[in-house]
Formats: C-alpha cells, sequence, structure tokens
C-alpha cells in the first residue's frame, strides 16, 4: 500500500538547558530516544531543528544592561544620542534600550508610526485618515501626538509603548525626547549621532543617514560585537535578535551556528547512518492577521544550517495540472499521468521558476519556510520542545515509501 501520510513536524522534549551543557550531545540523543519511545525511525533528509534560545543558553551567550552601555558610551561618542525606528516589545527591546539609555545622558526617542516594522500599531490608519495626518510627510513630538490620538494601548500587551520606553529612559537617568516620524533623517535635526534599531532596513536607513550629513551612525548589529567586560558577543548581530533574560540582561543571538548545525549532522550519520539535515532557527517569518504583526523580529530566520537547506522549493502545482494538462483524466489515469511529470521533473533537474505549472507555490528559501514550520511547532511557551523534527518535507507526490 501506498504511504498516506506526508510532512510530520514533531516537538521533541528535551532538558532544561544550561549554560555549558553540550547541546550538539542533547539535540541528538534527544531525537534517537524520542524515535525509539514513539515507534518510528529516523530517515535520510529527515530535518532537524534547533532553537536559537538553547543554543545561546548553553554557550553563555548574555550581556548586561551594564556591558551594552559601556558599549554604546565608547561608539557612539556623544551624550545626546538618536534612538530611531525601535520595535515596541519588551522582551525584543526594553532592556536593550535600558543599556543605551544608561550610555546616553539625552535620548531622542524617534518612533515609526503607525506602526513599528514588525507591525505593532501604536495607531490604526484610519485613525490617521480621519485625523488628516500624512505619516510619510508629518513629524509629530509627543505633545501633538497625544493631542491627536490620545493614549493607545497595544492590542495584545494592553502597553502604551510611548509612556514606558519614556519612563525606562528616565529611569536610566537620562532625560528623553519623543518625536514621530518616517523619514530616518529627521533625527539629524535633534542630534547627528543616530543609533539605529531597525532591522530589515538597517542598511537603508544607515546609508541614507550617512549620506545627509550624520556624524555617527550605528545599529543594533554594531553593539556588542566583541566581549564587553567577559560578557557574550554576537560578531555578526550585534544586539539584534537578542530577547529579556532578566531585568538586567539579555540573550543575544547565538554565536557559530554553521558550526554547530554541520556538527551535529556528523553525530547523527555516526549514530543513526542517517543524512539528516539540520538548522538552527528563531523567529518564523510569518503574519498574524488579527494583530498585523510580522512575526520575524530576529535578523534572519535560520543563523546556521547544513547544506541541505540552501535553495528554494522547486514544485509542481498539482491543482494546475489537475484543471489543465490532465483536464480529460479521472482516478489511477490521473494520478499515474501526474506522477510521471513529477518523476521526469526530478529526473531532468529542471529549474520551474516561472513557468506556469508552479503558480501558487511559494517561491521562498528552504530555510525560511522550515524554519517558520519549526516555530510553529515549538512555540514560545512551556510546551517545553526546544528541538523539532521534520520528516516527509522533501517527499512528493510519487515517493512511495
Amino acid at each position: 500500500m501506498s504511504r498516506l501520510i506526508g510532512t510530520v513536524s514533531r516537538g521533541v522534549r528535551a532538558p532544561i538547558i544550561r549554560e555549558g551543557d553540550n547541546m550538539e550531545e542533547i539535540v541528538v540523543q534527544s531525537v534517537i530516544e524520542a524515535a525509539e519511545s514513539d515507534g518510528f525511525s529516523l530517515r535520510d533528509r529527515d530535518v532537524v531543528g534547533v532553537t536559537e534560545a538553547v543554543v545561546a543558553r548553553a554557550q553563555g551567550n548574555y550581556a548586561s544592561t551594564d556591558d551594552i552601555a559601556a558599549d554604546v558610551k565608547s561608539k557612539m561618542k556623544s551624550d545626546t544620542i538618536g534612538v530611531i525606528f525601535p520595535i515596541l516589545s519588551r522582551n525584543r527591546f526594553a532592556i536593550c534600550l535600558r543599556g543605551i539609555a544608561r550610555g546616553a545622558k539625552k535620548v531622542v526617542l524617534m518612533l515609526s508610526y503607525p506602526s513599528d516594522e514588525v507591525g505593532n500599531h501604536l495607531i490604526d490608519l484610519d485613525t490617521l485618515d480621519e485625523k488628516g495626518v500624512n505619516p510619510w510627510t508629518d513629524v509629530l513630538d509627543e505633545k501633538k501626538y497625544r493631542e491627536l490620538f490620545g493614549y493607545n494601548k497595544h492590542t495584545f500587551t494592553g502597553v502604551d509603548y510611548i509612556e514606558y520606553y519614556s519612563n525606562l529612559i528616565r529611569e536610566e537617568g537620562a532625560d528623553v525626547e519623543v518625536i514621530f516620524a518616517n523619514d530616518c533623517r529627521t533625527i539629524l535635526n535633534y542630534t547627528k549621532n543616530v543609533l539605529c534599531c531597525d532591522i530589515h532596513t538597517r542598511a537603508r536607513t544607515k546609508r541614507l543617514l550617512k549620506a545627509a550629513g550624520a556624524e555617527v551612525v550605528l545599529g543594533l548589529d554594531d553593539i556588542m560585537t566583541s566581549p564587553v567586560n567577559g560578557s557574550g558577543y554576537n560578531a555578526d548581530y550585534g544586539l539584534l535578535g537578542s530577547n529579556k533574560a532578566t531585568e538586567s540582561t539579555v540573550k543575544l543571538f547565538p554565536r557559530n551556528c554553521q558550526t554547530f548545525a554541520n556538527n551535529v549532522q556528523k553525530k547523527f550519520l555516526e549514530r543513526t547512518g542517517k543524512h539528516i539535515e539540520v538548522l538552527v532557527y528563531g523567529d518564523g517569518a510569518f503574519k498574524d492577521p488579527v494583530g498585523k504583526i510580522w512575526e520575524l523580529a530576529d535578523p534572519v530566520v535560520s543563523p546556521g544550517h547544513t547544506e541541505g537547506l540552501i535553495g528554494q522549493p522547486n514544485e509542481l502545482k498539482l491543482k494546475y495540472l489537475a484543471d489543465n494538462d490532465f483536464a480529460d483524466l479521472q482516478g489511477e489515469e490521473l494520478k499515474k499521468a501526474i506522477s510521471k511529470r513529477i518523476a521526469d521533473k526530478n529526473a531532468a533537474n529542471e529549474s520551474l521558476v516561472g513557468s506556469m505549472e508552479t503558480q501558487g507555490t511559494t517561491p521562498r528559501r528552504l530555510t525560511d519556510l522550515i524554519g517558520s514550520l519549526c516555530d510553529l511547532t515549538s512555540g514560545s511557551g512551556d510546551k517545553g520542545t526546544p528541538i523539532i523534527l521534520i520528516q516527509g518535507y522533501f517527499d512528493n507526490y510519487v515517493n512511495e515509501d
């Protein structure tokens, strides 16, 4: 009988990870024990995902607000810092902001509106229209913003982030001025020393500011790129991808993820004889339809993965074939025709980019697709499954075993 199950994604439970743990061994052992416990076998081209959080925790990759403050003070070279385009998040940015404010005497906080980069809204577009405000051209100070829009709390968190961030900065001993604008160059009317806190648009923001005459332009990816007083660090992403650990520390994005993924793959091959793909994953790349939040607050979905996960899917749209090329066929005859078309595609190793037969398939990188599946499977709460095993992802309609 033909195999009737396609892709399966399983959350794998693991011990609570502490600094210094051998994460490579824990991943391999946990997956092998899960397979034995549930009575399934590992196969070539299975995928094992490991959440970045436990990799960083095992590495001890942490930084304190004092560490951040020291790095900011050293690199920004000004008592007044423009902090622009941060996302609205207690988990992702608040502790970083504490450190930034501790390294300055005044922070000019420039927020994008009506939402931050990942879709957290301060106000909705209909309200902007009602008030006659053009977010592309209008610059608002806090007083004008409050007159127009009042005090609005985040849909999910119930936090007024303007008030929250302002109070946080003052608690660290710095003055704060809040403005609202969407042109990064607006900040140069207040200070020439700018810390860009956007994630996926940071390269453009830095380029525009430098061209407009800014004196010091850095991003979160330029802070904590090397150890400060023995702290953790990330040479590639700095503070990007960090999460709150305690009220005075953040867990940074993990380091050396490519090496980690390759080592885990090698251990699986030694222990099981199976060639298993491995990736470290962070936030998935998807958007919430109610809160309108784009989940991806990490700089990348996967900071490290094995070679077999490079590329994009190269798939045919079965619905298109059934409705067009083989519209006159039914039943077993239809199945054989579609199976042959897929087999011919596989044998020829042909690229289907741009062909009519691929309409409606998803032209995204494998790491982004698989990392998003991992993130949705593991969740961010108390499931206790920081390791994900995905089977059958690279199967298609013609695979029988």
